[in-house]
């Protein structure tokens, strides 16, 4: 039998793909104020909260193993829309309910859940699926 897993101290990144880097630096960085952490040919990286990072890969450059000096990197991509979700403060739902559509960015979609979050959904230019959620979402996001 095997034992109890070591324990896990988070999601330290999460990542999208993306056609058009330059629209989604002013996505990521202007419209939804992320500071871009890296900045490279295949890879933006942004500071999404204390401790997570927001990865941003040119799409069909990320499927081969890259070698770097400290050892390889796995190849990875995604096909079409991804999804990933912001934490918001319930107290910050009106304000990003204002905020968004001021700057371009349509609500396609807002849910109330049974524990009582709420999240509003959005696309980014590349047909992202993105989500601004305030708790109680899950068991173990209750704010």
């Amino acid at each position: 039998m095997v034992g109890k897993p070591p324990a896990i101290g988070g999601i330290l990144e999460t990542a999208v793909y993306v056609d058009d880097m330059e629209a989604a630096h002013t996505f990521y960085g202007d419209v939804l104020g992320l500071a871009r952490m890296v900045e490279g040919d295949r890879l933006f990286a942004y500071d999404a909260g204390p401790g997570e990072t927001l990865l941003v890969f040119r799409r069909g450059v990320t499927s081969e193993d890259i070698e770097t000096p400290g050892g390889i990197v796995p190849g990875h991509h995604c096909e079409g829309p991804s999804h990933f979700a912001f934490k918001i403060a319930q107290a910050d739902l009106d304000a990003w309910r204002a905020y968004l559509p001021e700057a371009g960015v349509e609500i396609i979609s807002e849910v109330t859940w049974p524990a009582g979050g709420t999240s509003l959904y959005f696309n980014d230019p590349d047909g992202n699926v993105l989500e601004m959620a305030a708790p109680a979402l899950w068991p173990n996001f209750t704010g």
